[in-house]
């Protein structure tokens, strides 16, 4: 990686000297100026100015002053000026022709409208979003910013339908429209995504570890709701997230930034700080660059075995930039090379213990310890690291009426992830084995590391002309994922006797894995739009896909061998193929309304399941869980239909889409019993089905609000079972037919609301308050049975016993809540400052079930951060 790192890190340098060669003659210039003010006449202050000129695209941004007026010296030529307002319509005036020393004059009357008229690429081409025919989001940086939103989290609790279950730092389940197979837990690094994420046309997704980008300098976050695997391939099952930044712009100077302090109710401070620049390369091209860093403060206490308390032990930071040149020679052709690179570094989990094998209330022969609001038990550090880096070349070139795009991309993850497993190791040295407290005691680090590295590369044509619209394409992945776990316990062998003579497993290794996939994926796709008249057009497009999966595996340690002290080695193979069709049908109504119903595929690739950990199986849980060596790919047909509306004389809009998600083989993650494994079971059916809406008004200047919501009733179709050795029927891991599918909420709900008034001329007040409702969901499929643990766990052998009680109760449904949030701020023509409060009611949500060994050995929760209060400075000189 060091090596491909600074050759690229060179051959954008050289380029950057290449187009930096001075320039020895400067054309005279012109001038053109004008005024923006609303329909009444009023000057309007703050309007962002863009002019473009139409020849070289270069572009400059101003913003207009005071009395609403701007100006611009620019070279002779013919200029776009566009002008837009939070809060008002986007006008738009062309063919400016300016000649040397002569000035012209384009003034601006803004009529109220949407927030913003939103361009996006759902399609793989530029369209309103309200002209795309799916249901589809896109919250803006400026929306987002708004909000309080830092993370991908906060974008999913704003939009409808999208849901992250947060499973500790730098871990989340991303989910759309109810469609969840539930936890992908780290050792199973073979389980694919169900919903894809892009940073601009560059695929990021990585299973468990979807990367959570810093926000600053992106335009807008597109949330594609429903099947995308036409265009977007595999991992796109259920929907597709994609990460839209600003590129460098020719010919525009400009430097920007952000500050910000914040402390949180009962725990530390943070803050970040960011900073970004765009300067021309001489005449045809540009770099832009940013660069961040976001103090994250703790609020986790940690209970030591002595007692005593750590405070705030989840602190941590997340530093990174983005680095691109955009290089235009010709009016064809663009080349944008870029560089992106994130490290997350976090000493702790953000994970409430209300059960730990060595900390409780029940036991009467170790100190009892009673865990209260926000506090877990540790022994040792629980630190996370996550090292993103992508490197990228976009090419675009225009052969007439066609355009060719090439996107290339390398990715390379570093994650390690360090659990304190001396619960789990204690609930096997002391509950199973019955070894004395020194021994079960000792300390158990468990270290998980995973390194991914994926090349994708992707072709496309698209063109069109009158009623037709087309795109085709190729593209091709190489991914190779390397995974291992180590459970190094210091002094195992010399204080227990027992010497373990492991052949991979170094000495005190109680648990050794070392797994390797290689992934390779090949797709052609294609899709067309053509317009019947008017009003009716139809869309149709196909994607057919081969991959194929080879994997290599070794298990070894006390807890991992064959039970004879052998390592268990399973490797494997696995190949599909198919086609992901997508049909839309869209009639518009009246210059207001459009209709839209749609039939598509989408598709999540099949694995191969891990040996399970023999020596710590019940022989009834080698029955059920075992055989299952691979599963088949997961497939979904969804049938939607859909309206899109402008309303309120085009100052707001309303947007429903309801959907019927048919989902065979659903790859239903499930915890194999007492083996401390986890197996993925292909459950033959399942359906999803709900209602989204979104509504956004803007009834005057100074007012806007939007609501976004779903309805998902999301349930398994099938029944899974297991006959034991007398023949008794049982069903698996709760996997039943109307059992709730996991991760997603049933309903879910996000509001928003802005007033803002001008205190001076050239100053505007805002106060922002938003509101988010999540409704109750789980964790993992057939946690519904759960929610009983008997007492003790391992009866006399039990860390602690005796206990002085037989049951300890919990609920595995994870309660419904809601987060407040608000922002009161000053914007002026050059900077923003605002005061904040986030989770104003200081609500502590449950936002995933943590267990070990089950349940048996720890059962805890993920929360969410206390109320925060902070400032933020936004400055654009």
């Amino acid at each position: 990686m060091i090596s491909f790192c600074n050759r690229f890190l060179m051959s954008i340098a050289l380029t950057v000297l290449w187009c930096a060669a001075p320039a020895y003659s400067q054309p005279s210039t012109g001038r053109l100026s004008g005024v923006v003010r609303d329909a009444t006449g009023a000057a309007v202050p703050g309007a962002t100015v863009t002019i473009t000129n139409a020849s070289t695209n270069a572009t400059q941004t101003v913003t207009s002053s005071a009395d609403g007026s701007y100006s611009v010296n620019v070279p002779p030529g013919a200029y776009t000026v566009t002008v837009s307002l939070r809060g008002f319509a986007r006008q738009t005036r062309k063919e400016l022709k300016v000649d040397g020393g002569a000035a012209v004059a384009a003034d601006f009357a803004l009529e109220p409208q949407l927030q913003e008229e939103v361009t996006v690429t759902a399609m793989r081409r530029e369209q309103n979003v309200e002209d795309v025919p799916f249901s589809v989001a896109a919250p803006t940086e400026q929306v987002l910013r708004a909000r309080c939103v830092d993370g991908i989290e906060g974008v999913a609790a704003n939009v409808g339908g999208f849901t992250v279950q947060n499973l500790g730092p730098g871990q989340s389940q991303v989910a759309m429209r109810g469609v969840s197979s539930g936890q992908i837990v780290r050792d199973q690094p073979g389980v694919k995504e169900q919903v894809g994420a892009y940073l601009d046309d560059s695929v990021i997704s990585l299973s468990l570890f979807t990367p959570d980008l810093d926000l600053f300098d992106l335009s807008r976050v597109e949330v594609l709701r429903g099947p995308q695997g036409t265009l977007f391939g595999s991992g796109s099952e259920s929907g597709t997230v994609r990460y839209i930044s600003n590129p460098p712009e020719i010919g525009v100077t400009k430097w920007f930034g952000e500050l910000d302090g914040n402390t949180i109710h009962d725990g530390g401070q943070g803050g970040y700080a960011k900073l970004g620049v765009n300067a021309p390369l001489g005449k045809t091209a540009a770099l832009r660059a940013i660069g961040y860093y976001d103090r994250v403060g703790g609020y986790m206490d940690a209970v030591q075995p002595n007692l005593s308390v750590k405070k705030d032990v989840n602190t941590g930071y997340r530093t990174g930039g983005r680095f691109a040149v955009k290089i235009a020679p010709s009016e064809r052709l663009t080349i944008v090379p870029r560089f992106v690179y994130q490290k997350v570094k976090m000493d702790g989990w953000n994970r409430i213990d209300v059960y730990n094998i060595l900390a409780n209330p029940f036991t009467t022969t170790r100190p009892a310890v009673t865990l209260d609001d926000r506090r877990q038990f540790t022994q040792i550090g629980e630190p996370f690291t996550d090292k993103f880096a992508l490197a990228d070349l976009d090419v675009k070139y225009v052969f007439g009426k066609v355009d060719l795009t090439s996107i290339t991309s390398y990715t390379d993850r570093n994650i390690l992830v360090v659990r304190d497993a001396t619960a789990l190791t204690a609930s096997i040295t002391g509950g199973s084995i019955g070894l004395p407290a020194p021994i079960y005691t000792l300390n158990a680090p468990l270290d998980d590391a995973t390194k991914a590295k994926v090349w994708t590369q992707e072709l496309r044509l698209a063109g069109g002309q009158r009623r037709v619209r087309w795109v085709l394409g190729g593209f091709y992945s190489h991914l190779k994922r390397d995974y291992g776990q180590n459970l190094l316990v210091s002094g195992f062998e010399d204080l227990s006797g027992i010497h373990l003579h492991e052949q991979l497993a170094p000495k005190d290794v109680l648990f050794f894995s070392d797994l390797h996939y290689k992934l390779d994926q090949v797709a052609a796709f294609g899709e067309g739009t053509y317009d019947l008249s008017d009003e009716v057009s139809i869309t149709g497009g196909v994607r057919y896909y081969h991959f194929s999966e080879d994997k290599a595996q070794v298990f070894d340690g006390l807890f991992g061998d064959d039970g004879n002290g052998h390592p268990v080695s399973q490797p494997g193979t696995t190949k599909a193929n198919g086609v992901a069709p997508r049909l839309i049908f869209s009639y518009k109504v009246s210059d207001k309304t459009k209709l839209n119903a749609q039939v598509s595929k989408g598709f999540r690739l099949g694995g191969i399941n891990d040996p399970l950990n023999a020596p710590l199986c019940t022989p009834q849980d080698l029955v059920t869980f075992g055989g299952q060596e691979a599963w088949k790919d997961e497939k979904a047909w969804n049938y939607e239909v859909g309206a899109k509306s402008r309303i309120f004389g085009n100052r707001g809009s309303f947007n429903v889409a309801a959907f019927y998600m048919d989902i065979r083989d659903l790859q239903a993650t499930v915890t194999a019993g007492s083996c401390s494994s986890r197996v993925v079971f292909n459950v033959p059916k399942a359906r999803s089905q709900g209602v989204e809406a979104e509504l956004e008004v803007v009834p005057n200047r100074n007012f806007d609000f939007a609501v976004s919501g779903s309805f998902n009733d999301s349930t398994l179709q099938s029944t899974l079972t297991s006959t034991d050795a007398r023949g008794v029927v049982t069903v698996v891991s709760g996997i039943e037919k109307g059992r709730r599918l996991p991760t997603v909420p049933r309903f879910q709900l996000a509001a928003a609301a802005t007033y803002q008034w001008q205190l001076r001329p050239s100053s505007l007040a805002y106060l922002t308050g938003t509101f988010q409702h999540i409704g109750s969901r789980f964790t993992q499929v057939g946690d519904e049975d759960l929610g009983t643990l008997s007492l003790p766990p391992f009866g006399s052998t039990t860390p602690g016993f005796p206990y002085n009680a037989s049951v300890f109760t919990y609920d595995p449904e994870l309660a419904a809540y809601d987060l407040v949030n608000a922002r009161v701020g000053v914007r002026r023509e050059k900077w923003d400052v605002a005061l904040y409060a986030n989770n104003l009611t200081d609500e502590r949500a449950f936002l995933s079930l943590d267990r070990e060994r089950g349940t048996r050995a720890r059962i805890g929760y993920l929360t969410n951060q206390p109320r925060t209060f902070g400032i933020t400075l936004r400055f654009n000189p």
